[in-house]
């Protein structure tokens, strides 16, 4: 791997969310040069994880956008990098430029898994009209507009999530997958289980164990088996994959991703790589449905991860030591109907403790290893999952009565912060008390407290939380001005 970059230009390619943060605290720690930005899609960035509050409309599709780029940045939206030179140092982009750099970032996220010729696709080789993947604003605009029946196919997180959105909106949903229970590479049968069952209540047609062979004039699919989807729309959530292209052809080391070391150097000198497009060389990727590397390391990480690797290339850029630790291990759904936690792994417990209650669609399964949490799986057990996650990132014991922890009855910060100081976004380092001094100020809605604070604009994550503190606060309102 490359040693450290001295100062000078600094050329990123791709414009994601992982590339906006970057630049924003390459601006923040002062960069040692001028920084210029190749950004395919032509509009600024967004965050990529809310596109499906876009779908069900608890968000308009500007309130995605993330802050302008700090002063000086050279931002050229509408353009691909075309070519690596890593022996000139240039990146060739499809506006005919030569971009000079003394630094590379590679910042190429991923792209969506899409069938091969047959029932997805046109005669000219292109998606069919009425099919596309959920991976730009324009994808989600597509489906805003329509009332009738969606076919998702793809059980995944991205897939579970959009069919839910779609339910909000109050459009018909099929969710066809080939596992044989939803989320199926990261949670056990009974946990899947869970989850199918959730999904059923909520009217979503499940049609699990099936592939699509074919595809109408109308849009109605048919399945493995036979039988028919009747959707006039086909939303493809199977998966990405890491868009290396650029690096293999320029000579680069590539895996699945782009092979990193722990401080985020790829295999050319001066040439780093962050978010979806970067592997780590222990093996296993940082997207939620990467799968695991040659060491079998569990894949995890997704949107927090790419952050943390922009925050440390960033200290590392502008003469800093730093060392990226690794994807933290932590999914959880964004989606207010189906509470679904899943943190760290099962491998090397000791200890399995198992609550399943199936007429409440609730599940538990924590791994621990000398008394400590190793991984779990919380399916409707929400006021469990903030004490679940402390408990393992800080490596703290887990209390002797597990069934109060898992009930969410044990006290989340009995030996952390006060809840005011604590933590809400991670992602904007949002707290608290922050939320209520903006609520204070006149942000009364979830919508305004993200323009005020960016809380729940990165992995959305804490949506549900800040819209459960602004109802809260205005209930505690109504009742104040009753008294009163």
């Amino acid at each position: 791997m490359s040693g450290p970059a001295p100062g000078g230009r600094t050329v990123v390619v791709g414009y994601g969310p992982a590339a906006h943060r970057l630049v924003e605290r390459l601006g923040r720690h002062g960069p040692p040069g001028p920084v210029t930005v190749l950004g395919a899609e032509p509009e600024p960035a967004y965050s990529r994880p809310l596109l499906t509050a876009v779908l069900d409309g608890t968000l308009p599709a500007g309130a995605l956008r993330l802050p302008e780029p700090p002063p000086g940045t050279a931002l050229r939206l509408g353009v691909r990098a075309v070519r690596l030179d890593p022996r000139r140092r240039l990146v060739h982009a499809s506006d005919g430029e030569a971009h000079p750099y003394d630094r590379l970032v590679l910042a190429t996220g991923a792209a969506p898994v899409l069938p091969g010729p047959g029932w997805a696709r046109s005669a000219d080789g292109r998606l069919a009209p009425g099919v596309r993947p959920l991976r730009t604003l324009a994808d989600a605009a597509g489906l805003v507009s329509g009332s009738g029946p969606v076919a998702v196919v793809g059980a995944g997180v991205l897939g579970v999530e959009a069919a839910l959105a779609l339910r909000r909106r109050g459009r018909p949903v099929v969710l066809v997958h080939r596992g044989p229970y939803p989320l199926d590479r990261h949670l056990d049968p009974r946990a899947g289980e869970a989850v199918a069952g959730r999904l059923r209540a909520l009217a979503v047609d499940l049609r699990l164990g099936r592939t699509v062979t074919a595809r109408d004039g109308a849009g109605a699919l048919t399945l493995d088996d036979g039988s028919r989807v009747e959707a006039g729309e086909a939303l493809l959530c199977v998966g990405a994959r890491p868009r290396v292209e650029l690096a293999r052809a320029a000579g680069l080391a590539v895996r699945s991703g782009v092979l990193v070391d722990h401080r985020l150097r790829t295999s050319a000198a001066r040439v780093y790589a962050i978010g979806d497009c970067a592997e780590p060389l222990d093996g296993g990727g940082y997207g939620p449905d990467a799968a695991p590397g040659p060491t079998g390391r569990v894949p995890s990480g997704g949107f927090a991860s790419a952050w943390e690797q922009a925050e440390t290339l960033a200290v590392l850029l502008t003469g800093g030591s730093a060392r990226h630790p690794g994807a933290r291990g932590v999914l959880r759904l964004k989606a207010p109907e189906l509470d679904l936690l899943r943190v760290g792994t099962t491998a090397g417990a000791d200890e399995t403790v198992v609550l399943g209650d199936a007429a409440a669609g609730r599940y538990a399964r924590l791994s621990l290893r000398s008394g400590r949490l190793t991984g779990a799986v919380l399916v409707g057990l929400h006021r469990a999952a903030a004490g679940v996650v402390r408990l393992h990132q800080r490596g703290e014991a887990v209390p002797v009565d597990r069934l109060a922890l898992l009930l969410g009855e044990a006290p989340a910060y009995a030996a952390g912060p006060p809840p005011g100081t604590a933590l809400v976004c991670h992602c904007n380092h949002v707290t608290g008390d922050a939320l209520a001094a903006a609520w204070r100020a006149g942000s009364r809605t979830a919508a305004a407290l993200a323009a005020a604070t960016r809380a729940g604009t990165g992995c959305g994550g804490c949506a549900e939380e800040v819209r459960a503190r602004c109802a809260a606060w205005a209930a505690q309102e109504t009742r104040q001005e009753a008294v009163s």
